[in-house]
């Protein structure tokens, strides 16, 4: 048995640990680098003292660069970063960037339009369709008039890492996975619609596709890759491996094979969507 990981939730399906703290602060390079090597895509217009918020903050890596970033342009931001955990928090923060526990889906009540800019990543595994109503929901009420959410999230139906036989099979495995907990995979398609119900304008899509391989150029190396489906063992196991494994030994050895199979194919990608919406 591999050693015990922390998860912060029921509800998302990987670990809040230092483990996972290392492979966040790799991610958020290779998104960013799929971007263009930007921050934000939204077309912002920020001064000093305007507040900004990151919610599912995880380390705070990108605030703390978006903080610097706009620093270094002689903009001092206010910058609010939540989590339901803080177990992957910077210890010392600057004074303008500050931390605490709290949910997308309860904000505070005296945070409504606050926050010229609200950013959030990456919440795909945690959300069903009731609870993203609800988290854009309180986006739209956290934000002034005229901010903007941005929503970077990665594609979870249409998945193109299946080269072989195992990570054919671990593909498999996740799409049940996500079927049977409700998860939504084609946020890209799902998200601008529910942004324009709920009130948001100027809604838009941009989508980058990278690479899963050895060398890493453009994307994920294949260790980097396997590593966030390793953090999901907890409930793949849970789960009863959702008919297509049955051991912690058959779900390790399917990762590992899988990682051969992209390390000797230039076939495997991902694809990450922007969401930008505008509150009128």
């Amino acid at each position: 048995m591999s050693s015990q990981r922390y998860y912060a939730s029921e509800q998302y399906l990987l670990p809040a640990d230092m483990t996972e703290s290392t492979r966040l602060n790799l991610q958020h390079q290779v998104i960013v680098q799929a971007f263009d090597n930007r921050l934000s895509l939204a077309p912002l217009d920020l001064a000093s003292g305007n507040r900004v918020l990151e919610s599912a903050a995880g380390t705070g890596i990108w605030a703390l660069e978006f903080y610097e970033q706009n620093k270094n342009k002689g903009r001092t931001l206010q910058v609010e970063c939540i989590d339901i955990s803080e177990k992957q928090f910077p210890p010392e923060p600057p004074s303008d960037v500050h931390f605490s526990v709290h949910s997308v889906l309860d904000l505070p009540a005296n945070w409504s339009a606050r926050f010229a800019y609200v950013h959030q990543r990456l919440l795909i595994t945690a959300m069903n369709d009731s609870l993203w109503h609800k988290a854009i929901s309180e986006m739209f009420r956290v934000l002034a008039p005229g901010g903007w959410v941005e929503l970077v999230e990665i594609e979870g139906k249409d998945r193109r890492f299946n080269v072989g036989p195992s990570s054919s099979k671990l593909q498999a495995l996740v799409l049940k996975m996500y079927s049977e907990r409700g998860i939504i995979g084609d946020l890209g398609a799902y998200l601008p619609p529910l942004l324009e119900k709920i009130g948001f304008e100027d809604v838009r899509c941009e989508a980058r596709t990278v690479s899963v391989g050895r060398s890493g150029k453009n994307g994920y190396r294949s260790n980097e890759f396997r590593d966030i489906w390793k953090g999901m063992k907890l409930n793949v196991l849970k789960g009863g491996g959702y008919g297509i494994i049955e051991t912690e030994e058959e779900f390790e050895e399917i990762l590992q094979e899988s990682m051969f199979e992209w390390n000797n194919s230039n076939k495997a990608s991902c694809t990450f969507y922007t969401i930008l919406g505008r509150k009128g």
